[in-house]
């Protein structure tokens, strides 16, 4: 994974220049009490339920957001990448996060009947705003999510101490995989391609999306802190 401080003489590419400019909210969305405590092996199994069962249904409306992203894709190799990762979405990942929640006590139909909370209501339809617009803002809106799982991924991976078989190294096992990182440089090389292509009044428009979004993320970790409260 690069390395995105700025050096004295070095320019940023675009989608460093974007995270940096959320760099404060970066740093406190990878600090996060419930980051903390999920990488120390504290994580309460309450909190822990609370938060895949709204991850499973933010991850619904995820899809939804790359099924647009691959409609909307500037070129076939693009457009496949998004299809495959919709693909792996929808057939893989949340197969897996069912089976998952169900070695601790949440069933397919709990999964099912799950309603959404706020920051995940607000999340969501923030996504699919930004997919109803161009590939631009589409991309600019995903990167968060995928890219400050990446980091937390890795970041928690190198403190994590606990049993191999807890909930929290098996979450944690899940992205820091190479196969989540490839997908993660892909996104951010996709990000710098489509930002220097572009328009300046886009790209300044892709680092309000991007702000926007890195604000939802650190509302959806606050929420599943607080039980929805």
């Amino acid at each position: 994974m690069r390395d995105t401080v700025g050096v004295k003489g070095v320019s940023l590419s675009f989608a460093d220049q974007l995270r940096q400019q959320s760099a404060e909210l970066w740093v406190r969305m990878l600090t996060h009490p419930f980051v903390e405590a999920l990488g120390g092996g504290r994580l309460s199994l309450g909190r822990f339920r609370y938060f895949m069962r709204q991850d499973y249904v933010f991850l619904i409306e995820y899809a939804r957001v790359l099924a647009f992203a691959s409609a909307k894709a500037p070129n076939l190799e693009s457009m496949a990448r998004f299809a495959r990762l919709l693909d792996e979405t929808l057939n893989s990942e949340m197969a897996l996060h069912r089976s998952f929640c169900s070695d601790f006590g949440i069933t397919e139909l709990q999964l099912v009947r799950t309603r959404p909370g706020r920051s995940t209501t607000a999340y969501t339809r923030f996504l699919l705003k930004m997919a109803k617009e161009g590939i631009e803002e589409i991309s600019a809106a995903l990167l968060p999510c995928q890219w400050s799982y990446d980091e937390i991924g890795r970041a928690l991976a190198r403190k994590h101490r606990g049993p191999a078989d807890s909930f929290h190294a098996r979450w944690i096992a899940s992205y820091d995989s190479p196969e989540y990182h490839d997908v993660t440089e892909w996104l951010i090389n996709f990000v710098d391609r489509i930002g220097s292509g572009t328009s300046r009044a886009r790209r300044e428009r892709m680092h309000r999306i991007f702000a926007e979004s890195c604000n939802h993320e650190m509302a959806f970790w606050d929420s599943a802190w607080n039980l929805g409260r």
